[in-house]
């Protein structure tokens, strides 16, 4: 992001106001709206001539994401007497949710809700210049950076601190289902099936067309279980006893976080670096990296009110995502990835690391490469928890014209590539109530359900025509589409497209489900060089002392494509190097 414009964001953030003179009828109100995938409600309280507080009493919307616009558009309200007030970016449905129910519960208080809604007036305010020393500066409150935030602190940091540019930690695990791709997991050995890092290691390599870097799939392959474990018994992360069946993997090895979303994973790793002492600094984006003798010394960021110069006693780790949600970003290194592909990203996803970095003299890799996932919202582009149907192998992938077309355990860009080519450049995922059971989205993900429902992009149905007629699916095709699939079940193979993982057949009676789905951009595999130990690599083959890298900021791992539940592990194993050495190397 361009320095100039984010100070004149922050100056436009910093804001006084004169009060509007608005009259009220004292007392609290109660008021409710529709978030952006769930309820808000919220209870206002008013003197004479002024709202005194605005506490949220329900949101049922995303965790971690909606709690930072739950605390800051109510704080806001109250400090500027005004329903005119910025939401959190990354945030927006939930932000303009509580400024509707505040609205609303204000409808019975007897203000000029007219005037209430007049825009604050404007005070640009000066930013202070501070200076802090540190020993390890983490950029990125993701997976990737918490990780190797704690680690960095376990091994001898003491004074660590991570800057985020959101209002909210987690940048893209916290959307993501959170499954980890970790072979020889407690669950395979529970259910005796055999797998090993050479498996892994290939299946890495072979899902990316062979253009990861061998020395680092290696890294990740042989160190993704030991992560899985870390998490599992230091972070205290909880993972249900089942697994998923990701496309491109040979054998079913990807563990499933409590809740199967990546909340689960951020908010232990956000408990145990409050446990540590190690604070998050947030809408705080670094805009520059700090470089004296050819090492990086530091960073330099800015807040609401501050310019900060951050110096680094042991070196920086870059841990600030990928471009998913930078347009002129695609575009420059994949113009098929344009305006027209929606994104599953969270809006600050868009490359800022990967430019730092590259303007101090780091080699970029694998930049053309941009994954798409297949079954995302048609509306804004999010990834949907109910196509994890799909992902324990109990529903399959139809057209309009009510037909297969692609085997649904495939690499995510052939699928997505598949679906383009339908009619509508959509698919139509189709299951029966006792796989949306076993599958457990109903009950992980009812908020996204009922979502989908209201929007016309789920439907249930008592008979297969029914369910088809809704979306104007070949009903007669689609009919014939299932029995055969039920026979391929019955056999033990499927004949048209070779569906690997087990075959369980639909139930001949209803209920019956189908989801509207498109692909949206979903992953960047390009970004900065590392090596094996996390270091950044320079244009020239050489160590950039002082700078590490970890997560989707990094390059040249997963090769033109990333197998699904590859990423969690990719951030937790180089996360946890990264953390390591940047306090090794500098002892």
């Amino acid at each position: 992001m361009n320095k100039k414009r984010i100070l004149a964001l922050m100056l436009c953030a910093a804001l006084s106001i004169s009060a509007f003179g608005v009259e009220f009828k004292e007392g609290t109100y109660v008021g409710e709206a529709k978030g952006y995938r769930g309820e808000v409600k919220v209870e206002v309280k008013t003197s004479k001539n002024k709202i005194e507080e605005v506490k949220v009493i329900k949101n049922t919307d995303t965790p971690i994401i909606s709690e930072s616009a739950a605390k800051k558009v109510p704080e806001q309200i109250v400090k500027y007497q005004s329903l005119r007030v910025d939401g959190v970016s990354g945030a927006t449905g939930t932000s303009r949710a509580l400024t509707s129910a505040v609205r609303n519960a204000l409808k019975n208080s007897g203000a000029d809700l007219k005037e209430l809604n007049k825009k604050p007036v404007i005070e640009a305010k000066k930013l202070v210049k501070e200076t802090q020393n540190k020993d390890v500066v983490v950029i990125g409150a993701g997976g990737a950076g918490l990780v190797a935030a704690i680690e960095a602190k376990n091994n001898g940091a003491k004074n660590v601190i991570v800057l985020e540019k959101m209002a909210f930690a987690g940048g893209n695990t916290l959307i993501s289902g959170g499954e980890y791709a970790a072979p020889n997991n407690w669950v395979q050995v529970k259910k005796g099936l055999k797998d090993s890092n050479d498996a892994f290691y290939n299946d890495i390599l072979k899902g990316g067309d062979n253009e990861g870097d061998p020395k680092l799939v290696r890294v990740l392959a042989d160190n993704a279980l030991s992560g899985a474990e870390w998490l599992k018994d230091y972070i205290n992360m909880t993972f249900e006893d089942r697994q998923m069946f990701f496309g491109g993997h040979s054998v079913e090895r990807s563990l499933v976080p409590q809740g199967a979303t990546g909340v689960e994973m951020i908010s232990k790793l956000l408990a145990k670096a409050e446990e540590l002492n190690i604070p998050v600094l947030y809408e705080t984006p670094a805009t520059e990296l700090i470089v004296d003798k050819g090492r990086v010394t530091g960073v330099k960021a800015v807040s609401e009110d501050k310019e900060y110069t951050f110096l680094a006693k042991d070196g920086v780790i870059l841990a600030t995502g990928g471009f998913g949600s930078n347009l002129e970003m695609r575009v420059k290194y994949n113009k098929d990835v344009d305006e027209n592909i929606l994104s599953t990203n969270t809006v600050g996803i868009t490359g800022d690391g990967i430019t730092m970095a590259e303007k101090i003299g780091a080699q970029l890799e694998d930049m053309p490469f941009i994954q798409t996932y297949p079954t995302c919202d048609p509306i804004s582009g999010a990834l949907l928890y109910f196509g994890d149907v799909r992902l324990v192998g109990g529903s399959i992938l139809v057209n309009q014209e009510g037909k297969r077309f692609v085997e649904e355990l495939e690499r995510r860009d052939v699928i997505s590539m598949a679906i383009k080519n339908q009619t509508g450049n959509a698919a139509y995922q189709f299951c029966d109530e006792a796989q949306v059971k076993l599958s457990g989205v109903a009950e992980h993900h009812a908020d996204e359900v009922n979502y989908l429902f209201n929007n016309k992009l789920l439907v249930k149905a008592d008979t297969i025509k029914e369910a088809a007629d809704f979306f104007g699916i070949d009903a007669t095709e689609l009919e014939k589409t299932v029995a055969k699939y039920n026979q391929y079940a019955k056999d033990g193979k499927d004949l048209e497209f070779n569906k690997r993982g087990k075959l369980t057949p639909f139930e001949a009676k209803g209920p019956f489900y189908i989801m509207k789905a498109v692909p949206a951009v979903h992953h960047t595999m390009g970004g900065i060089k590392i090596d094996e130990n996390a270091r950044v690599i320079n244009t020239k083959g050489e160590v950039i002392k002082g700078l590490y890298g970890a997560g989707e900021v990094t390059g040249d791992i997963h090769g033109t494509n990333r197998l699904g539940s590859d990423a969690i592990a990719d951030i937790t194993v180089f996360g946890r190097i990264a953390g390591q050495n940047v306090v090794k190397d500098n002892k």
